[in-house]
């Protein structure tokens, strides 16, 4: 396999896990906790309407990763949103989480993965 194939599987799967959480677990509410999770930290009251515009926000972004465009932009984008939630929710709702404390190490193996696919893997320009 190839840099280009590579990177280019590897950013299928990045955007299979936004797909996931976003349309899966928050539009859908497959996953009852992301809304809990809301509901600690913006209160309960809007909790459902703001999980299901998260969700659609993480749909953008799979669907961002997808076009290409500004392929850097984006990998920052993504590195922040990731570390942003896992912070707040590991600070305010640590006890809602799959896995605890131990989501950050699973959210920080997920940066490493978009920081590597995209300044080591990707050989094309930087747009």
């Amino acid at each position: 396999m190839t840099r280009k194939q590579l990177n280019l599987a590897i950013n299928l799967l990045i955007a299979s896990v936004w797909i996931g959480f976003g349309l899966f677990c928050k539009m859908l509410a497959l996953e009852p906790r992301h809304e809990q999770i809301v509901a600690r930290i913006l209160g309960e009251a809007p909790a459902g309407t703001i999980t299901f515009v998260l969700g659609a926000c993480e749909v953008l972004m799979a669907l961002w990763i997808l076009s290409g465009i500004n392929r850097r932009l984006n990998a920052v984008a993504q590195i922040a949103v990731v570390a942003t939630m896992n912070l707040l929710e590991a600070i305010l709702a640590a006890d809602l989480l799959l896995w605890g404390r131990w989501n950050a190490a699973f959210a920080a193996a997920f940066i490493g993965v978009i920081y590597v696919n995209e300044w080591e893997l990707n050989q094309g320009p930087a747009e």
